[in-house]
């Protein structure tokens, strides 16, 4: 068996944590599976695109242990949001 790094334990624990506080909540487990799998394919070498979805992972978390919340939003990138350059005023 291998030893996880701690980087890896991170993102196992929070795993475990979101699939918890979401399977009280319809829909979420599903959301919550496709997410941890679609980035499972970042490199383990890019520890800074891993460190910056734990932060968001951990907030997003936050957010779903939350009674309140009901439903969980996603951002996604438009082609037109592709094709502006940035601006500089």
């Amino acid at each position: 068996m291998t030893r996880h790094t701690n980087l890896q334990k991170q993102v196992l624990r929070l795993y475990k944590q979101c699939l918890l506080a979401g399977k009280d909540k319809p829909g979420f487990l599903p959301q919550i599976q496709h997410e941890f799998r679609k980035n499972a394919k970042i490199p383990r070498t890019n520890i800074m695109m891993i460190e910056y979805l734990l932060r968001r992972g951990r907030r997003q978390l936050e957010q779903l242990q939350d009674v309140h919340t009901i439903q969980l939003g996603t951002f996604i990138k438009t082609s037109s949001d592709q094709e502006k350059p940035p601006t500089s005023t």
